[in-house]
């Protein structure tokens, strides 16, 4: 019996002092957490379906001894665990070389001293990279980093953003000018490849043909006008993969898995009209669907199957 292609489930494990910040909202300096509701939570759906993801941890989280025990229990039931940078800025791309490296670094130690497992896979946070990331990674012996979108719809998704944010100040909003990225994001490659031959690039897929996001954040988005659609277009993505011979890399974030109900400081994100338990049933089928069609794997698995391929192109940054 022939064996489904391969697909990656990742989980960035954004907290809500994260959100605030981004957002420019105050009282994130004191790194309020929800990461002893959501952890539950996330653990008990991917045990239902008998799936082990990728976490991408922040490394500030994993420096707050606070954090220890939500943190540590991703690693005790199995799932991989990687670097989401130290500071979770999505300005990340404009970082000096020396910042980037320390940025890295630091998540490196930390995460590693709080779940016993040292990251091999990166994701800059807001989908953020640059040259000097993809370097430091190589050198750091990363197999893989995942930061990439490969959609023209960056600056649509920033112009939201800034619109939910008026009165954010014109220097941080000069920080956020290339947040999400720019229309020529939307050229990059949908499937796997290397950069200069050597680190894998793993992006966050989008549609095949038509280049716009599946994640499961669009998902809900969709779903909120109507269960339909939303079943259908996750068809279409799979259907297009499958023709095209993508395999993709599934990306859940914590806003996925809690509504408004839970997090009320959250309430200007897309979505979280939404309650907590309807999200859960609609993560429950995209996760349903993907398993009807892959064999779905961590992003650690999905870069050796690459590699295995023997057919990844080679990229410049």
């Amino acid at each position: 019996m022939k064996r489904h292609p391969a697909a990656s489930l990742s989980f960035d494990c954004d907290n809500l002092w994260s959100y605030m910040k981004t957002h420019g909202d105050r009282g994130w300096e004191s790194y309020p957490s929800y990461l002893d509701t959501l952890v539950p939570i996330v653990l008990e759906r991917f045990a239902r379906h008998g799936v082990t993801v990728t976490f991408f941890v922040v490394g500030q989280d994993a420096a707050l001894d606070r954090n220890r025990e939500a943190l540590s229990e991703l690693a005790r039931q199995g799932h991989e665990i990687g670097n989401h940078s130290f500071s979770h800025e999505p300005w990340f791309h404009e970082y000096d070389r020396a910042r980037v490296e320390r940025e890295i670094a630091l998540a490196e130690e930390c995460i590693e001293r709080v779940t016993g497992r040292r990251p091999r896979g990166f994701r800059g946070p807001g989908f953020s990279l640059s040259r000097d990331a993809i370097e430091v990674l190589h050198e750091r012996a990363y197999d893989y980093d995942a930061s990439t979108l490969p959609t023209f719809l960056g600056p649509l998704a920033r112009a939201y953003y800034f619109w939910t944010s008026r009165d954010m100040p014109a220097e941080e909003r000069r920080l956020r000018s290339r947040l999400f990225g720019s229309v020529s994001d939307g050229l990059r490659p949908l499937g796997s490849y290397t950069w200069d031959g050597g680190l894998v690039e793993i992006p966050v897929t989008t549609m095949p043909v038509l280049r716009v996001p599946f994640h499961m954040s669009y998902l809900l988005f969709l779903a909120g006008y109507s269960r339909v659609a939303f079943r259908a277009y996750l068809r279409l993505a799979i259907a297009l993969c499958r023709a095209t011979g993508v395999e993709p890399s599934f990306l859940l974030h914590p806003l996925d898995f809690l509504g408004g109900d839970r997090v009320k400081e959250l309430s200007f994100f897309p979505g979280m009209a939404t309650p907590t338990e309807k999200k859960l049933e609609l993560v429950d089928e995209a996760i349903g669907m993907l398993g009807s069609s892959f064999r779905l794997v961590t992003l650690e698995e999905h870069a050796q199957i690459a590699r295995d391929s023997g057919r990844l192109r080679s990229v410049s940054p």
